[in-house]
């Protein structure tokens, strides 16, 4: 993994997250947007159709993951647990996939699920533990401009983690069933949290 950089405003970066501010230099593209290439050697790029907040947040995340790894210093359970930090953030950036599934391909069902479910994570571990998520967030870091169809995918999922305990589905402030809530929910840390475990396959 290449090295982080920093910027003019002292903002840290690295070039496998494909999301640059004003930076010089710059690494170079491939031609489709797809790689960057850094040392000779190409680094998948993020998804260019996460919104930009939302990418900042994940970005900020990745970077807070990839400290925590360095602190720990190679002990269990610490290294561990960042570096599972480091890998839900890089699969919501879509810089790692289901099976290597790229971002630029029609993504699986469990491809897709491992995406949102990455996202959710990473961006209530990017905001303060008091606050939420919208279902949204997820469904539009995953879908892109067809986040719309990403929504009941993202609600499956929240539904399962809510089942594991690691988020809690509110409406209007109280804890309710997402599978027979009508209408917007956000998502908060659970009683589970921050235990989470990987799913098969991961």
């Amino acid at each position: 993994m290449p090295a982080a950089v920093g910027n003019a405003r002292g903002v840290r970066d690295t070039p496998s997250n494909g999301h640059f501010r004003a930076m010089t230099p710059q690494p170079e593209r491939t031609p489709d947007g797809r790689f960057l290439l850094v040392g000779g050697r190409r680094w998948r790029a993020s998804d260019p159709a996460i919104p930009d907040p939302l990418r900042a947040e994940l970005v900020a995340a990745l970077m807070d993951a990839r400290r925590a790894v360095r602190a720990a210093g190679g002990g269990e359970p610490a290294t561990a647990a960042a570096r599972e930090r480091v890998r839900d953030a890089k699969v919501a950036l879509g810089e790692r996939g289901e099976r290597g599934e790229p971002w630029w391909e029609p993504a699986s069902e469990a491809g897709r699920s491992a995406r949102l479910r990455a996202a959710m994570l990473t961006l209530l571990r990017a905001r303060d533990p008091a606050r939420t998520i919208c279902p949204s967030d997820a469904a539009r870091v995953a879908g892109g401009a067809a986040w719309r169809a990403a929504m009941q995918p993202a609600r499956d999922v929240a539904a399962d983690l809510a089942d594991a305990g690691v988020l809690e589905v509110r409406q209007r402030g109280r804890p309710v069933d997402i599978r027979g809530a009508r209408g917007p929910v956000r998502l908060a840390r659970g009683p589970a949290w921050p235990g989470v475990a990987s799913p098969p396959g991961r």
